[in-house]
């Protein structure tokens, strides 16, 4: 793993897509920011042949869709996502709460037909407030889907409001294992040598897996950061000039 080329990447995803933002006049860019260096991660590292990626928190696409373009793909630059397999978009996403139960059917229905590969699927921690989140989560389980990947965005903001004032999820680690899965904590989800290292774990085989990668919300434009009111906020001109500045 070259960690600086991966930095590189991850600079550059960040400035395309501010730059898309700009362009399209709209802007996810806390979520997307948040996620930048475990999305690279998971493209470049983590998947192979035969496994899939669901973004659940798709509000934040622009980010994923600028990456499959770049890896050839011609998926449609949106803030929502339509099934397009072809161009690397493996399940409609934008109702929160809906890719985690579609990707655990997935990985259930792999384990049925002996087919090989993983699914692996990015959630944010507001979705963890969703009951569907925790019910695919005993079925996962119970029926041992250890070729499920669930990767937590854990920005601490939703929306308009931080998790602790909105519906607080402490202890997101010991939950997940309460429900008999393997969990791991990701200190600095920015971090790729700490990603690395938590992916390079021992867990439990016949389990699925939770990665809770712990994130700053807006990273990387330092007046931006963990501000709520970048969920969904429209970039000014002012905010263009600082943006292109930082980045």
């Amino acid at each position: 793993m070259n960690i600086k080329l991966l930095q590189a990447k991850a600079k550059k995803l960040r400035k395309d897509t501010f730059q898309a933002f700009i362009k399209k006049k709209e802007a996810h860019l806390g979520g997307s920011f948040s996620m930048i260096e475990i999305l690279l991660f998971i493209y470049e590292i983590i998947l192979k042949k035969n496994d899939k990626f669901i973004l659940s928190k798709a509000h934040a696409s622009f980010p994923l869709c600028i990456l499959l373009r770049n890896k050839g793909f011609k998926p449609k630059l949106t803030t929502h996502l339509e099934l397009d397999e072809k161009n690397g978009i493996n399940c409609t996403t934008g109702s929160l709460g809906h890719g985690l139960p579609i990707a655990t059917g997935m990985a259930f229905a792999r384990k049925k037909l002996k087919k090989k590969g993983k699914i692996v699927v990015m959630i944010s921690d507001g979705e963890c407030q969703e009951g569907t989140t925790w019910e695919s989560l005993l079925i996962a389980s119970k029926h041992n889907l250890d070729n499920l990947i669930v990767i937590v965005d854990n920005n601490k903001i939703q929306a308009l409001s931080r998790i602790d004032d909105a519906l607080p999820l402490k202890n997101l680690n010991s939950k997940f294992k309460s429900f008999n899965w393997n969990c791991i904590n990701i200190k600095n989800g920015h971090s790729f040598s700490s990603i690395s290292s938590a992916f390079k774990a021992k867990i439990k085989k016949s389990k699925p897996t939770c990665y809770i990668v712990n994130t700053i919300k807006g990273k990387g434009i330092k007046e931006f950061e963990n501000d709520p009111i970048w969920h969904a906020r429209k970039l000014s001109i002012k905010d263009i000039e600082l943006g292109n500045k930082r980045l």
